[in-house]
């Protein structure tokens, strides 16, 4: 098995838990040598890594299960809960810092040890951000809204621990020890708002949101091949085209005009060879096309169904 090969979601999620759990120790024990309140919020933020992987994991192998009687439709919006729960547990973990900085701010501590505290919190950014370029990449490449969920609160880490070593060597440089609280106030505030970014895009992904742009004129150059005309007028046509996408599946319906006098052999035939060019266009796609006669057209959105 090459290395393209294994890195899937699960296997990546393996991997980040692993990583939490080496990242938690090198900054607590940062955070013990120096008691830098700013090493301590980075260190907080390494559960949430360890939490948020553990979830993850848990939701991607959900979300692999197939469709059964009560979810016909499969498991896929499972991730989509992975990543509204990262970003809860990353603005819970953005409000205890606050909570221990401020006290920290109107209380500063001297701070020993910086040197060796620093050098572990840059190992363990290193580790972190090696990690969330690969799960990036492959979360583009499996659709994984889990994996990438993981993989952007890695990054913030990274960020985050960079900000962390910027200031205390400016506390150390200038002896302002009350840095070291200013510097894990801001921490909390980008985490904070990528936490709230989490949510957010959770919660659209819940509400089915249409397919990306580029995979819908996919969709419409492939339905473009089989539209035909028999002089001015359009004997094969399709409209009604709706999209959406749960996880890594992705979803198109519509209605298929053609004639009435096609045998239903014949119109079955047709809708196959479109589904099959529709699915090899669009990878993880499922379409539903229904057939309707020329002199046919279904309405939506009747007044009476609004009630």
């Amino acid at each position: 098995m090459t290395f393209n090969e294994w890195r899937t979601p699960r296997n990546l999620l393996k991997v980040s838990v692993l990583v939490a759990l080496l990242t938690i120790a090198l900054k607590g024990l940062a955070w013990w040598i120096t008691d830098s309140v700013a090493l301590l919020s980075d260190a907080m933020e390494s559960f949430v890594n360890l939490a948020s992987a553990l979830f993850a994991l848990h939701m991607v192998t959900v979300a692999a299960r197939p469709a059964d009687d009560g979810h016909p439709y499969g498991h896929h919006k499972a991730e989509y809960f992975s990543a509204g729960f990262e970003g809860i547990l990353i603005v819970g973990a953005a409000l205890g810092i606050v909570i221990s900085a401020a006290e920290r701010l109107f209380n500063p501590q001297p701070l020993v040890q910086l040197d060796v505290g620093i050098l572990l919190s840059v190992l363990s950014s290193i580790l972190n951000g090696a990690l969330a370029v690969v799960m990036l990449r492959s979360a583009k490449q499996y659709r994984s809204a889990a994996l990438d969920g993981d993989a952007r609160h890695l990054l913030t880490d990274v960020w985050t621990s960079a900000g962390v070593v910027v200031g205390l060597i400016g506390a150390a440089l200038t002896g302002w020890i009350w840095l070291d609280a200013v510097v894990a106030i801001g921490v909390a505030l980008n985490i904070l708002r990528e936490g709230g970014r989490l949510i957010w895009r959770a919660s659209q992904s819940l509400m089915d949101e249409a397919v990306e742009p580029q995979i819908l004129a996919d969709i419409n150059e492939v339905l473009q091949g089989f539209e035909h005309m028999r002089g001015e007028v359009q004997i094969i046509r399709f409209d009604h085209i709706t999209t959406r996408q749960a996880g890594q599946r992705r979803f198109v319906d519509m209605h298929m005009h053609m004639p009435a006098s096609w045998s239903l052999g014949r119109a079955a035939a047709l809708r196959t060879s479109v589904e099959q060019a529709l699915m090899s266009a669009v990878p993880g796609l499922r379409a539903s096309i229904q057939l309707l006669p020329n002199d046919v057209e279904a309405h939506f959105d009747d007044v009476r169904d609004l009630k």
